[in-house]
Parts: structure tokens; C-alpha cells; sequence
């Protein structure tokens, strides 16, 4: 830790645990610490600050709930990347946008759902004439609290019409067309891209407008070859990272 640390104040009705976070998060802004840099261990602590193992095992549970540090067995505590790539591109079809991740804790919500005409760009990608009616979903996921993307669907009007009238928060869309209305998704066709965040979606992130984000776009078919779903998950540059995993082909 720092050369001179802050000290536990033992008259504070405040819990010692917790001062102890704050210090320790204080400490990390302090020293400028990155994702993967070493954290002190278990015993350092007690001698820095002058507490109990337990109330420095219960600082660290906290933290690592709270994806600040992770702990790797046989190695130690590091601090973590609180970036997250999980569902990046992983699921068949962008309606499975409420990304499922490890890290934190998740909520989807609906910013709004309704009928609209399609614009040129969606009625290509549907395959249906400009102006025809589909409908249209708008989600903020957010982890810990934070708005993290936020995803906007359409759907040919036969089939996404049943979405609005069922509760959509912490739910997948593909999920439900596929189990309650008998929806198939059989392939997908998808992009990625680095973008500024427009006015719209800088709102919905809690982000200046021109914040780099990173887009996901995906338009995905049933076994017929039918268009059912044009998607578009708009994520936050500082919260999000793209992780691909290549394999050498030996043909």
C-alpha cells in the first residue's frame, strides 16, 4: 500500500470492514493501479491496517462481489478488469442480448416497445417493403446499476406483436419467441464496429455524446431463410471489450 497509510478509526460507529474498503479503494485510485496489478495479501493488510483476518476477508469478499478485485487460487488478488466481453457475439441470435455475464449484477428494462413504419435500412434487412409495420424493442441493460448497452430490436409484425404484451425486464426475447410463440432461429449474420455514441443512445448510457462505444448488429433468419430479427446493441467503450478465441487449421 502507500508509505504512509490511512488508519482504521476505532471510535467510528462505521464498521471496520468497511472502512477498510474505502480506504483500500482510496488506495487503488491513489496509485493509479490497472486490471491484473497485484493486490496485498491477506496478511500485509492486517499488519498495514491493524485488523483481524476476518474483517480483511470480509473487505475482500465484498470487493470481489462488487468485481473490483478477483482471486486466483495459488496466485493472489488482482485487480480486475471491470470491462466485461460475456455474450459478446456468443449467442445465435441478437435478441439474446440481455448479455448473461459473471460479472456483477444484471438488469434489463424496457425504454420503450411499439409499431413502426420500417425505414428503408430495417425494411432491406427484413426483407419487407419501406413503411411496412414492425415492431419495435428498446432495452437498457445495466450491470451493478451502471447502464451498460443499450439494444434495439425489430421484428416483422406477426411475430414480434406478442411481445407487446408480455413483461420483458431480465427476460430474453429469443427465449420467449422460441418457448411460448414457436419461433425458429436457425442462423445469424453479424457485425461489429466502433462507434460515437449519438445523442440517443448517449442518454441511454449515461455517457457524453461521441462516447466510443461498440456496436453489434446482427440480422438473423428462421430455417427458411426468412429475416425475423434485426438487432443493434449499442455498449459502452469503458465497460466493454471484445475477446475472440482463434484456432490454426491444420487442413
Amino acid at each position: 500500500m502507500s508509505d504512509v497509510p490511512a488508519t482504521i478509526d476505532r471510535r467510528s460507529p462505521v464498521p471496520f470492514y468497511s472502512q477498510l474498503k474505502a480506504l483500500m479503494l482510496a488506495d487503488i485510485a491513489a496509485r493509479g493501479l490497472e486490471a491484473g496489478d497485484r493486490i496485498p495479501t491477506e496478511r500485509e493488510l492486517c499488519d498495514t491496517y491493524d485488523v483481524s483476518r476476518t474483517v480483511v476477508r470480509q473487505t475482500l469478499l465484498e470487493l470481489e462481489h462488487e468485481g473490483v478485485i478477483s482471486r486466483e487460487k495459488g496466485r493472489g488478488t488482482f485487480l480486475a478488469d471491470r470491462r466485461t466481453s460475456a455474450g459478446f457475439g456468443g449467442a445465435l441470435v441478437g435478441t439474446f442480448e440481455d448479455i448473461q455475464s459473471e460479472e456483477g449484477h444484471q438488469h434489463s428494462r424496457v425504454a420503450r416497445r411499439g409499431i413502426v413504419p420500417a425505414s428503408q435500412r430495417i425494411a432491406d434487412d427484413l426483407g419487407v417493403a419501406e413503411g411496412t409495420e414492425v415492431v419495435e424493442i428498446e432495452r437498457i441493460r445495466e450491470v451493478d446499476g451502471v447502464p451498460w448497452a443499450f439494444t434495439r430490436t425489430h421484428l416483422p409484425l406477426d411475430i414480434g406483436r406478442p411481445l407487446l404484451d408480455v413483461p420483458l425486464e431480465d427476460v430474453s426475447l429469443f427465449g420467449i419467441l422460441e418457448r411460448q410463440f414457436g419461433v425458429t432461429f436457425d442462423r445469424a449474420r453479424r457485425s461489429f464496429v466502433a462507434e460515437q455514441a449519438s445523442q440517443q443512445v448517449a442518454e441511454a448510457l449515461d455517457v457524453d455524446p461521441g462516447a466510443p462505444i461498440l456496436v453489434m448488429r446482427s440480422v438473423s433468419f428462421d430455417e427458411s431463410g426468412r429475416a425475423v430479427e434485426r438487432f443493434a446493441g449499442f455498449h459502452r467503450g469503458d465497460l466493454s471489450r471484445l475477446d475472440v478465441e482463434v484456432q490454426h487449421s491444420r487442413s
